[in-house]
């Protein structure tokens, strides 16, 4: 009898049914009757399959195109509304034993400077941080057992929740890191994270293996099959991603979906998140060696198809991206940004000399975090800094019930709005705070009276107040 649960990485992203996939995709990509079905079928907020999407994606129809974008426009306002996510990402060691082509914490790269934070090192970082205003940190770090064990790490999940400076506290702590066992994800889980982000990278096999040479990494099967550890392990938000220009991105799409679908059928609940970063220049790696860049509009038309294919799934975007990306982007899908980021280790806290760049790599938007909210609200979008559904228990297969049935609004909407104003009263600068207050008002005023009462409370009223102690 068919077990899902038996399926291994090369079963559950399997080449063949991928380029068969493709094939199918190429025959159809002119096929408007289907291309039709299938935007019909997404309206429905059901999702597409691989093959479905796959077939959206090889559509070079432009009136076809322009559908697909107002679609994923509606899908996302219909989940998520408005509302955009802020983040911060946080490297805490650049030691790492693998040999990634790509990545310039390559084991062979002898001359970026290897840094790890001490613990007190770690408490200026967050409080460079929580100045800024920001709440919810995605923690970074290289492969290394010796210099970045597991026991490290959860000291430092430990330090970051510990630090409360003025009015700063970090709610949420995110992990990016290796893969590795259902033991260690355990102890994650304990530890208070909240999403396990571990990108794929490529889901062709035989491009990871050469693209992955050396250390643990080179493991295809078992990096693929982390996430179904991590939630045999308790954690039951997880967050995939690729990292578009390594392989042909129609091949990266279907497997992205494959293994959504995957989880979906294992567990019962798909990916919590999806990014799409696309490779750019770090200390000694050139994008240009790699030959499967893909174009802002190729770019875009995957944002918008992954939106469409997975409507529930948060999606994130970080500064690799241009202003002018991300303006784009996020209308066609995008929930999620970080602002401010610094991709070198203890960047926050000071700025680190030319000559010991510890970046991971370039980033493109270097505006601050209150250029950045404010730019959103200028957007008409809510910056929200809610990490409320964490620590309420909306998490796996709660968080995605409310959210496949259009509920989790109802939460998430007031709580962006206090978190709001909590960081317009704390952080923000007089022109932010001005265009902020008349963000929220006019909010406000949106919502139905008899609504105010079934999902606020109170709580607007304290919004308006302005209770400086009100911290959500």
């Amino acid at each position: 009898m068919y077990d899902p649960k038996s399926l291994k990485a090369e079963e559950f992203i399997n080449h063949e049914e991928i380029l068969e996939t493709l094939a199918y995709a190429d025959e159809n990509k002119d096929n408007i009757e289907l291309i039709d079905s299938l935007l019909e079928k997404a309206k429905k907020l059901k999702g597409l399959t691989h093959r479905e999407a796959s077939v959206l994606l090889a559509c070079e129809n432009e009136e076809k195109i322009n559908e697909m974008y107002d679609l994923a426009e509606q899908i996302k306002k219909d989940f998520y509304g408005n509302r955009i996510v802020m983040f911060a990402p946080l490297y805490l060691s650049n030691y790492c034993v693998n040999g990634c082509v790509y990545c310039p914490y390559h084991l062979k790269n002898k001359h970026i400077a290897r840094k790890k934070l001490t613990q007190e090192e770690i408490k200026r970082e967050v409080i460079a941080l929580q100045d800024m205003g920001h709440k919810r940190l995605a923690i970074e770090l290289g492969e290394d057992p010796v210099n970045n064990p597991i026991e490290y790490v959860l000291e430092c999940i430990n330090t970051i929740y510990s630090i409360k400076h003025k009015n700063g506290a970090i709610r949420r702590v995110n992990v990016n890191i290796a893969a590795t066992t259902v033991e260690n994800y355990r102890k994650l889980k304990e530890a208070g994270i909240g999403t396990y982000i571990l990108f794929q990278e490529t889901y062709n096999k035989e491009s990871y293996e050469q693209l992955h040479p050396t250390g643990p990494k080179h493991n295809y099967a078992y990096h693929t099959e982390a996430m179904d550890r991590a939630m045999e392990g308790g954690i039951d938000d997880v967050g995939l991603g690729v990292l578009f220009g390594l392989e042909l991105y129609r091949y990266e799409l279907a497997g992205l979906l494959m293994h959504a679908e995957h989880l979906e059928a294992v567990h019962g609940v798909g990916p919590h998140t999806i990014s799409v970063p696309r490779i750019k220049r770090a200390d000694d790696i050139d994008p240009d060696v790699f030959d499967n860049g893909i174009s802002d509009d190729i770019f875009a038309k995957i944002c918008a198809i992954i939106r469409i294919a997975v409507p529930y799934t948060g999606m994130i975007i970080s500064t690799r991206e241009s202003k002018a990306v991300r303006e784009k982007v996020i209308r066609l899908g995008v929930s999620q940004i970080s602002g401010a980021s610094r991709t070198s280790v203890g960047g926050y806290y000071e700025e680190e000399p030319e000559d010991e760049n510890s970046e991971q790599f370039d980033v493109s938007d270097k505006r601050t975090l209150d250029e950045v909210v404010r730019w959103l609200m200028e957007l008409g979008y809510i910056p929200s800094f809610c990490t409320a559904c964490y620590r309420e228990g909306r998490t796996g297969d709660r968080f995605m019930s409310l959210c496949k049935s259009g509920q989790i609004q109802n939460c998430c909407h007031p709580n962006a709005l206090m978190t709001l104003k909590e960081y317009l009263m704390d952080y923000a600068s007089e022109e932010t705070k001005a265009i902020g207050e008349a963000l929220i008002k006019a909010e406000v005023e949106k919502i139905p009276k008899e609504k105010v009462k079934e999902i606020c409370k109170d709580h607007l009223e304290k919004i308006e107040q302005g209770i400086r102690d009100f911290r959500f």
